[in-house]
């Protein structure tokens, strides 16, 4: 998959001029530029306020320190009882597979992931798998990252078969933006591996913005809906992106159209450097009561936000 990884190949394919390197720098040496081609294609030439540009572009406002934002943002280091176990749910838990995605939002809450001391290989491995087995309260278990989609579909559906071999696990779930950035990634083997274990899968996509979801990206999902797999979106409140009632509407719409159903939008996680995302919570409710106005109720995705050692993400009422 081509992917931009250099702040000033970014700048120039979407025709802009770069801040100064040093600075920039700075900011790529903290959290890398990936931008997959795919993905830049559909970003406007020329506005630096584009809302798809403004997910992956590196900007100079990630150096500046914010209260209340840290590395570590959910308090995941808390919440390890095993090598990539991440157990903070009821009922179910996180394996984080992999360290590497296909495309850096600015975002992340997970940009500072100390991703060397979750890795899920070989001896960890079996340690994450016999944590698995021996919480019998667990019933589904969550693929993440990174994005668990960046692993081979063989190592991928080798992992399923030793879910599926531990009989209190029922349900499988997928959370990953490749189906979004590279649609391409939906093939024959990914649907075969998914719908030929015994657990129900469930797959979590993320897209913030109804541009995101061109041709290509529609065939893709509907491909995996089609299959028989409940396709999911979760969102993130953005401010720049998608922080007016009319883009949260028109991705609403943009998703069902493709058979995937709008699930969560989530409060910014509080992670250094991303504070200029931040969209207060009282805006929030107010955008979802106009979205709320325009949209039948299974259009409406659920405002969220995650708190440290919470047993659920929180609902804000609107």
């Amino acid at each position: 998959m081509p992917t931009i990884t250099e702040p000033s190949t970014l700048f120039a394919r979407v025709a802009l001029a770069a801040p100064p390197s040093g600075e920039l720098d700075r900011v790529h040496g903290q959290f890398p530029v990936r931008v997959p081609t795919s993905f830049a294609d559909r970003i406007t030439a020329g506005q630096l306020d584009d809302p798809l540009l403004l997910q992956v572009v590196p900007s100079l406002q990630e150096l500046e320190v914010a209260a209340g934002y840290s590395t570590d943002p959910l308090a995941e280091a808390a919440a390890s009882p095993a090598p990539g176990v991440l157990h903070k749910y009821e009922r179910r838990a996180l394996l984080i597979v992999t360290s590497v995605c296909p495309i850096h939002c600015r975002y992340c809450f997970r940009r500072h992931f100390p991703y060397g001391a979750s890795s899920l290989e070989g001896e960890d491995l079996e340690k994450a798998l016999s944590y698995v087995a021996a919480t019998s309260s667990l019933r589904e278990v969550i693929l993440s990252g990174g994005d668990p989609l960046s692993l081979a579909d063989e190592r991928l559906a080798a992992l399923a078969e030793r879910l599926a071999a531990i009989p209190h696990v029922v349900r499988l779930r997928v959370h990953t933006r490749w189906p979004i950035v590279s649609p391409e990634r939906v093939s024959a083997s990914l649907i075969e591996w998914l719908t030929s274990t015994r657990l129900r899968p469930v797959m979590v996509v993320h897209s913030n913005h109804a541009r995101e979801i061109g041709d290509e990206v529609a065939v893709a999902l509907r491909r995996l809906v089609d299959s028989g797999i409940p396709v999911l979106n979760q969102s993130v409140l953005l401010r720049g992106v998608n922080d007016s009632a009319d883009r949260l509407r028109e991705l609403s719409e943009r998703l069902f159209e493709c058979g995937v159903a709008p699930y969560y939008l989530n409060l910014l996680d509080p992670v250094a450097g991303a504070a200029h995302f931040e969209v207060p919570e009282a805006e929030a409710r107010a955008l979802m009561r106009q979205v709320e106005a325009v949209l039948p109720g299974y259009l409406v995705p659920c405002l969220v936000r995650e708190m440290p050692g919470a047993r659920a993400k929180i609902k804000v009422d609107r």
